[in-house]
């Protein structure tokens, strides 16, 4: 049997739409086994697909197509769900991570991580997401051409990562239709710059400058108009010390990032959360998860 640990991702992280992104400790397992029939299982109370329709079995598939098999005997798929679906939080692009390097194991690790990572994209459509997901760590990527380039660093010690996590969904589908397909040059302006900003920022342990580099014109204010009580979390977060405040890939979580010497900061929006009656969000604070997915014969 083969099992996979798969990180969630968070993209955008304000104005670095689709290009940027990183990984946290938050994991799904998935097991995978060859078997007499498809046999696709949650381990826990989640509901997913367990038809030919699951994205980790649809993933899983692909590879093998894409590596000439064309007889392949039938596979198990057991999951253990703890990165919720439709919050921002990757689950998708998990799955397509899980599924191809579950294959990949299966038969023998022929590809390796490059070549995993270029079919992932093409699959997700951009590697924001699965870019992190694989490699782990603060991931700036682009794709030209087919290929995926990337360059990955850790994040500073310096820095928490608080996520804001609502028990309501926002499929990133529908979170893309409010996006404009045209924008004015000003606001492409305006992201480059702080995209630039974010990045230089991050690696040079600049905090004071992410307040300006996570804001943004091509997606948040669009998806925030969405997302009931996001406003608030925004002025919350900031009121109470945040560097910085951005909504988490499509939506509808929310991270605050924020200096590790604010140590009150997770309490202090819980007290606020609760205050408001916004019981309905909860307060994740998560670790930069360095390493990426993790597959192994067990």
């Amino acid at each position: 049997m083969v099992s996979v640990k798969v990180p969630a991702t968070s993209a955008n992280i304000g104005a670095g739409f689709d290009s940027l992104g990183l990984a946290v400790s938050l994991y799904n397992y998935v097991y995978f086994d060859w078997a007499n029939e498809p046999q696709i299982k949650s381990l826990d109370r989640v509901h997913i697909p367990t038809t030919k329709e699951n994205l980790i079995y649809k993933s899983a598939m692909y590879l093998f197509k894409i590596c000439g098999e064309k007889k392949i005997k039938p596979i198990k798929i057991l999951q253990k769900n703890n990165i919720p679906m439709a919050r921002g939080l990757g689950s998708s692009s998990c799955c397509i991570v899980a599924g191809l390097f579950g294959a990949n194991a299966l038969l023998g690790n022929v590809l390796n991580k490059k070549e995993l990572l270029k079919i992932a994209a093409k699959i997700e459509g951009h590697p924001d997401n699965v870019a992190p997901c694989i490699l782990g760590g603060f991931v700036a990527s682009a794709i030209d051409e087919g290929r995926v380039f990337y360059v990955k660093n850790n994040i500073s010690p310096g820095l928490k990562f608080v996520f804001l996590v609502p028990n309501f969904k926002l499929s990133t589908a529908k979170s893309r239709k409010v996006l404009r397909e045209q924008v004015p040059l000003k606001d492409a302006v305006y992201n480059i710059s702080r995209a630039s900003l974010l990045v230089s920022s991050i690696l040079k342990g600049k905090f004071y400058n992410l307040n300006v580099a996570v804001k943004d014109k091509l997606h948040q204010d669009y998806r925030l108009k969405y997302i009931e009580g996001a406003e608030d979390i925004f002025k919350l977060s900031y009121g109470l010390g945040a560097c910085a405040v951005y909504l988490s890939g499509a939506g509808p979580s929310i991270v605050a990032i924020c200096d590790r010497s604010n140590r009150f900061f997770e309490k202090n929006i819980s007290l606020k959360l609760k205050e408001k009656n916004m019981t309905n969000w909860r307060v994740l604070k998560l670790d930069i998860d360095n390493k990426g997915v993790v597959g192994r014969i067990t």
